[in-house]
């Protein structure tokens, strides 16, 4: 059997990583929201987990800085602030455009391969009505145009923010979910994967900017705290170059 004929084996997801996903689909759903206290006891319960997997899943998310850890206290899950929130935008964006510089046109079929593979999971997602699976599956998406670049440390730092991304990502699907449907919400992601197969690194970048990923950011000053002069300018810049 030759090496291209090879199946992998791909290793089952361990009860850390299972305990991870949990804990942010109930982020995500509002199970747990923000200034909640992570109870142990009754997550092990809820989750059918023991503590040893539930408490480093729950330092994967305090690392992620979605839960905050206080003395005497206990957990609680953070709340995003305004200055947050600019912060992982504007790095994720930063991370996008260097894997689109570094990776379009694409030269590699297998990490073109990537991206279709990401991009079929999300619509069954989307088809099977499962909002929840089309966030992880748009992570997924994303994090494969940014392997594109072939560049593994910009793809550790964008992993790095992913369940950020993901609490952005949920925003957003709520503030287009109105106007959007999952299927509509996939097809979008569809468009981009064809603009990246054109191989014009520049269009690539024009629809990266018009992909709709920042609906949640209107009135956001209003519904979150945390105000800063960087988050505030950085919001103003947005909205004049909108309306331009």
């Amino acid at each position: 059997m030759t090496r291209e004929t090879t199946m992998r084996i791909e290793a089952p997801p361990s009860m850390v990583q299972l305990a991870t996903e949990a804990l942010m689909r109930m982020l995500l759903g509002g199970t747990l929201r923000p200034g909640d206290r992570v109870v142990e006891n009754q997550l092990t319960q809820e989750l059918g987990v023991s503590r040893p997997p539930l408490r480093e899943a729950m330092r994967v998310l305090e690392q992620q800085g979605l839960i905050t850890q206080l003395p005497r206290r206990g957990a609680f899950v953070t709340q995003l602030t305004l200055h947050d929130i600019y912060e992982i935008v504007t790095l994720r964006r930063e991370l996008e455009r260097m894997a689109v510089d570094l990776g379009v046109p694409v030269r590699s079929a297998a990490r073109l391969e990537r991206c279709h593979a990401a991009l079929h999971k999300h619509g069954e997602a989307a088809q099977a009505g499962d909002w929840l699976g089309v966030l992880d599956r748009a992570v997924d998406f994303h994090s494969s145009v940014i392997g594109l670049s072939g560049h593994r440390r910009l793809e550790e730092a964008y992993r790095s923010i992913q369940f950020q991304m993901l609490l952005c990502m949920g925003m957003n699907r709520q503030a287009r979910a109105s106007d959007e449907s999952l299927v509509e919400d996939w097809h979008r992601h569809r468009r981009l994967l064809g603009v990246i197969e054109a191989g014009d690194p520049e269009e690539v970048h024009r629809e990266l900017a018009a992909h709709g990923d920042m609906a949640f950011l209107d009135g956001i000053e209003d519904r979150v705290g945390g105000h800063s002069p960087e988050s505030l300018a950085w919001l103003h810049r947005l909205r004049e170059e909108r309306n331009e």
